[in-house]
């Protein structure tokens, strides 16, 4: 039986819980994943929204990728912890946070998306597929 994958915001008010293996995981490097991160990348587990249950109520905010994609940042409203994200086109999906994962050394980078936008200072595993923006889908 498979573990599931735990974690929340730093004050303990959200908490999720996934029972079901990523179906991705990513490191980005757009300005967006560097302003909401306050550093060089975000680092992003993908999962089924079906397999993900959420406690605590989060606060979001909606923005547009580079791409065009309506993005909800869910984040903690008491400590501001960025904890997921939602998408409103692809309502299927749950995105975590790999910071936020009780575990985060299960958290595995399968890629690295927007090197176009990577800061010089910010190295990722240079042996990783990498994508200048979004990889074809």
């Amino acid at each position: 039986m498979m573990k599931p994958y735990a974690g929340g915001c730093a004050c303990g008010a959200i908490r999720y819980e996934v029972t079901a293996e990523p179906m991705m995981s990513n490191d980005c490097q757009c300005r967006q994943c560097q302003k909401d991160s306050g550093t060089g990348h975000g680092s992003y587990l993908v999962f089924p929204r079906a397999a993900a249950k959420i406690t605590g109520q989060a606060s979001s905010f909606d923005f547009t990728g580079d791409m065009g994609t309506i993005k909800s940042r869910a984040f903690c409203s008491h400590c501001g912890t960025p904890v997921y994200m939602l998408f409103p086109t692809m309502p299927d999906i749950f995105v975590v946070r790999a910071g936020t994962l009780d575990e985060p050394e299960r958290y595995q980078s399968q890629m690295v998306f927007w090197t176009d936008a990577a800061q010089p200072w910010d190295r990722i595993d240079p042996a990783l597929p990498a994508f200048p923006r979004m990889p074809p889908a």
